[in-house]
C-alpha cells in the first residue's frame, strides 16, 4: 500500500463545482450535469473463465521484474517447506495466502520480494508409499536403493501436483527454482550444520529409553508425538513381597511371619519383565497396612483411595515410615525370583498410584535416570516391532506388547499371587502422528542433540524477534525449554544419512574429519552412494583407514531436514549479513514444536542467533460450527471446489481464486478460522460489492482528459475533505499492513 500525501492528492472531478453550461438554446441545460458511468469493465467476474489469462503477469512475470526494478533493499520471506505428500487443503491456501499478500505489500512499498517456495520430501509416508510396491509387484521385500528411487520418484511427483495448486492461487515466487530437501544440494547442506554441531559438541550416541513407534519401527522425537485423550490402557496393581527390610523397617513391621509387599500401580503391565527397582520418596510418608491377610506398603495419602479401588472393607493402619527408612530394603521379582532394591527417587509422588514406582529403566526416561545414580543395569525385552524377544522366554517370545503381551504377563503374575487387580484405565497416551498408533518408550542406542546447552541463548534470541501474535512467544519457549535433548536418528531408509562409521566392536566414529571426507564423497557422488556403495573403506578418511570401520544406515529426523532450510538463505547477495536471514517465518501454530523449534535450535547451534526477525503464527482451517475438519466427518471443503466448483454448478458453483484469497484476507488468522460454503458466499457477495463498486469508479473516470485535473486548493471545501478521509484511511491501511492486520 503506497502512503498519499494529501495535498498531492488531485481530483479528476469536482462534482460539487458549478457547470459550465452552454448556451445553445437548443440543449438541455442539465445535460452536462447528470453523471452517467460507461465502462467496459464487466459486472460479473466470470472468474473461472478469465483469470488464466492474467495470471501469468500477476505472478510469473511479475517476480523477476520486481527482483530487477524495485529499488528498495531486499525483503527476505522464507517458505517453511510444506511435506511432499497428499492433496492440498484450506490450511494449505490460508498459508500460501498470507505469505502472498505479505509479499505484494512489500513490493508495493518498493521491496526487492525474495520469496522461494520449498518441500519437505523424506520421512516414513512417502517410505511406506514406495514400500507399497512390494504388495503391488508381489515382492517379498525391497532393498534400501530400491526404497529411495521410488520414494524419490513420489516425492518429486506429489511437488508438481502441490505447485500447481500454489500457482493456480495467485502466489507469487520463483517457482522455476523451488528447493527440496531430497536435493543432493540441500542434502550437503544440511549435513555440514550436522558437521557445525559435532564440532562444538553437541552431537553424541547413548543407550537410553526413546519414544519408539512399532508401527514405523522407528525412534521418534518429541514433535512427532500426538497425544491420544482417550487411550485406554491395562492397569494392574502388583504386590512384590519383600525379602529384606531395612532395619528401620524392621523394627516397626510387628506382625510376625506375614510377609510384607511393596504394592505397585502401572498402566503398562508389559514393562513388568523389565523391572529392575521399586522407587520410593524419601520424604514422603508410608504407611504398613492390612488388608484382609496380607500386608502391604503403600504412600499414607493414597490409603483411602486404595481402600476404594481395591473395594476393600477396611483396611487397618499397622504402623507408618518415612520413605527413607524403606531405603536398603529388597524385595523379590515374581517372574524371575531376582532380588532387586528399593531405592529413593525425587520423581516420586502420592498423587496417583500407589506411592510406589515400579522402575524399568528400559522403558521410562525417570526411570533411567534414577537407576544411572545407583547403576542398576538397563534391560529391555522388547524388540523394533514391540514384540518380546527370545531373553523374555518362552511364553513371552513373539507376542506384541500393547495386546496379547500385556494379556500373557497378567496371566504370569496371577499364576504367582502377584496380580492384586486389574481393570482398563483411560487416560492421555502417546501415538505416532504419522500412523496414528501407539508408542513406546524403548531403550536403544541413539544419536542425540544436547539441547540443554543450547536453550538459554535460544530463548535469549527469541527476545529479540518480533512475534505475531506476541503471545505465540510464551509456547515456542516453553517447548524449547521442556526439551533436554532432541533424538536425530532414525531407524528408515528414506532420509539424509547420519555419517556414521562403525568398528568391529560396535564403536561409532562420528567426528569432523570423518564427516567431513564423508561428505566429499556424498557431495560428488550423491547420498544414494552411502547405500550403493560395496566397499564400505570408500568413506573411511585416510586418518582412520588403520582400522576396519562399517557403515551406520540411520537417517536424520526430518525436522533436523527442514530445520536446516535456513542455510539456503545464507550468502544472500544484497542482503545485510548482521540482520538476520530471514524477514519473516510463516506458519501454522503447530510448527512451534516443530518447525520454527528446529530451525532455531540448529541456527543458534551454528550461527549464534535466530535465523528470523518476525515469526508470525496463523490457526487452523475449522468447519463452519469450529470443528476439525475431516474427510471421514465429510465435512472437509478443498481450495479447488471454491475455486473451479463442482459438477453441480448450482450446488457449488465456480467462485474464482479471488473469493478464496479474499477468504484469507478477510479472516483473524492468528486464531483458528472457519471455512465453509456458507462462509464463501458471504465473501463472494463481499467481493461482488468491491467490483460493482470498482466498476462505478471506472466508469466515473471514462471521458477523464488531463486538463480536467483541479489543484488541491482550488477544492471545494467538500472535495479536500474526502480527499482527506481517503489519505487518513489509506495510512491506517498501511499501518495494519506494517502490522500483518490484514482484516483490521
Amino acid at each position: 500500500m503506497l502512503r498519499l500525501e494529501p495535498r498531492r492528492l488531485r481530483a479528476t472531478r469536482s462534482f460539487w463545482s458549478s457547470a459550465v453550461l452552454s448556451a445553445k438554446s437548443t440543449e438541455n441545460p442539465y445535460t452536462k450535469t447528470i453523471l452517467l458511468p460507461k465502462t467496459s469493465f464487466p459486472l460479473r467476474a466470470e472468474a473461472a473463465k478469465r483469470e488464466h489469462l492474467f495470471r501469468d503477469r500477476c505472478t510469473k512475470e511479475l517476480y523477476p521484474w520486481q527482483l530487477k526494478h524495485n529499488p528498495k533493499d531486499l525483503f527476505i520471506l522464507h517458505d517453511g517447506p510444506p511435506y511432499a505428500n497428499g492433496n492440498v487443503h484450506s490450511g494449505h491456501a490460508m498459508n500460501k495466502i498470507l505469505k502472498d499478500i505479505i509479499n505484494r505489500y512489500k513490493m508495493l512499498q518498493g521491496h526487492k520480494v525474495f520469496y522461494r517456495p520449498g518441500w519437505d520430501c523424506h520421512g516414513l509416508p512417502i517410505e511406506l508409499k514406495a514400500l507399497e510396491q512390494i504388495r503391488i509387484k508381489g515382492k517379498k521385500s525391497l532393498t534400501p536403493t530400491e526404497i529411495r528411487k521410488i520414494a524419490r520418484e513420489k516425492a518429486l511427483l506429489e511437488v508438481d501436483k502441490q505447485m500447481a495448486s500454489f500457482k493456480s492461487w495467485g502466489v507469487m515466487g520463483d517457482w522455476n527454482k523451488p528447493y527440496l530437501t531430497l536435493s543432493n544440494d540441500y542434502e550437503i547442506r544440511q549435513l555440514r550444520v550436522l558437521v557445525d554441531m559435532i564440532k562444538q559438541g553437541h552431537i553424541y550416541r547413548q543407550l537410553k529409553p526413546v519414544y519408539w513407534s512399532p508401527s514405523s519401527r522407528s525412534a521418534l522425537a518429541e514433535s512427532e508425538l500426538e497425544y491420544n485423550e482417550h487411550h485406554v490402557s491395562k492397569s494392574i496393581h502388583v504386590r512384590f513381597r519383600l525379602s529384606q527390610l531395612a532395619p528401620a523397617l524392621a523394627e516397626k513391621y510387628k506382625w510376625g511371619d506375614t510377609p510384607l509387599y511393596a504394592l505397585i500401580w502401572t498402566t503398562t503391565p508389559w514393562t513388568i519383565p523389565s523391572n529392575k527397582a521399586i522407587s520410593v520418596h524419601p520424604e514422603l510418608r508410608y504407611a504398613l497396612v492390612k488388608v484382609g491377610q496380607d500386608a502391604y506398603v503403600v504412600a499414607s495419602d493414597r490409603v483411602e483411595a486404595l481402600q476404594q479401588e481395591l473395594e476393600a472393607e477396611h483396611i487397618e493402619i499397622l504402623d507408618q515410615v518415612q520413605g527413607s527408612e524403606l531405603l536398603g530394603s529388597e524385595y523379590i521379582h515374581p517372574l524371575n525370583q531376582e532380588n532387586l532394591p528399593v531405592i529413593g527417587g525425587e520423581h516420586v509422588t502420592a498423587e496417583s498410584g500407589t506411592g510406589l514406582v515400579h522402575t524399568a529403566p528400559g522403558h521410562g526416561m525417570e526411570d533411567y535416570e534414577i537407576c544411572l545414580k545407583h547403576n542398576i543395569p538397563m534391560l529391555s525385552l522388547v524388540d523394533d516391532d514391540g514384540k518380546f524377544t527370545k531373553e523374555a522366554g518362552e511364553r513371552l517370545q513373539g507376542k506384541f506388547a500393547f495386546t496379547d503381551g500385556n494379556h500373557a504377563v497378567m496371566d504370569m503374575l496371577q499364576n504367582k499371587s502377584a496380580l492384586v487387580l486389574a481393570s482398563d484405565y483411560t487416560h492421555k497416551y502417546p501415538y505416532d502422528w504419522r500412523t496414528k498408533q501407539p508408542v513406546m518408550l524403548r531403550a536403544t542406542a541413539q544419536w542425540f542433540a544436547n539441547v540443554e546447552h543450547l536453550q538459554t541463548q535460544a530463548v535469549e534470541n527469541l527476545k529479540k524477534v518480533r512475534m505475531v501474535p506476541e503471545v505465540s512467544i510464551r509456547r515456542l519457549e516453553q517447548f524449547t525449554l521442556s526439551r533436554k535433548e532432541w533424538c536425530i536418528s532414525r531407524q528408515r531408509a528414506w532420509g539424509v544419512p547420519i555419517p556414521a562409521l562403525y568398528d568391529e566392536e560396535g564403536n561409532a566414529l562420528l567426528t569432523e574429519t570423518s564427516v567431513e571426507h564423508i561428505i566429499q564423497v556424498l557431495q560428488e557422488r550423491g547420498t544414494d552412494a552411502w547405500w550403493e556403495e560395496q566397499d564400505d573403506q570408500v568413506f573411511v578418511a585416510p586418518e582412520y583407514r588403520h582400522k576396519k570401520y562399517r557403515r551406520g544406515y540411520d537417517t536424520m529426523d526430518v525436522w533436523f531436514d527442514s530445520g536446516t532450510s535456513w542455510t539456503m538463505l545464507r550468502d544472500m547477495p544484497g542482503r545485510d549479513p548482521q540482520l538476520p536471514l530471514a524477514d519473516v517465518y510463516l506458519e501454522g501454530s503447530d510448527q512451534h514444536r516443530g518447525w520454527f523449534q528446529s530451525s532455531l535450535l540448529t541456527s543458534v547451534a551454528v550461527t549464534g542467533k535466530a535465523p528470523y526477525s518476525t515469526l508470525i503464527t496463523h490457526g487452523f482451517a475449522l468447519d463452519e460450527k469450529g470443528n476439525k475438519m475431516s474427510k471421514s466427518l465429510g465435512n472437509t471443503l478443498e481450495p479447488v471446489l471454491i475455486t473451479e466448483g463442482g459438477q453441480d454448478k448450482k450446488k457449488n458453483p465456480a467462485y474464482g481464486v479471488d473469493v478464496l484469497r479474499l477468504w484469507v484476507a478477510n479472516c483473524e488468522y492468528t486464531r483458528d478460522v472457519s471455512i465453509g460454503p456458507l462462509i464463501i458466499a458471504q465473501i463472494s457477495d463481499s467481493l461482488r460489492k468491491v467490483r460493482t463498486t470498482a466498476r462505478f469508479l471506472l466508469g466515473n473516470l471514462h471521458d477523464f482528459k488531463q486538463q480536467d485535473y483541479v489543484d488541491y486548493d482550488q477544492l471545494q471545501e467538500i472535495d479536500q475533505y474526502m480527499l482527506h478521509e481517503l489519505y487518513s484511511y489509506n495510512d491506517r491501511v498501511t499501518h495494519a499492513y506494517d502490522d500483518y492486520a490484514f482484516n483490521r
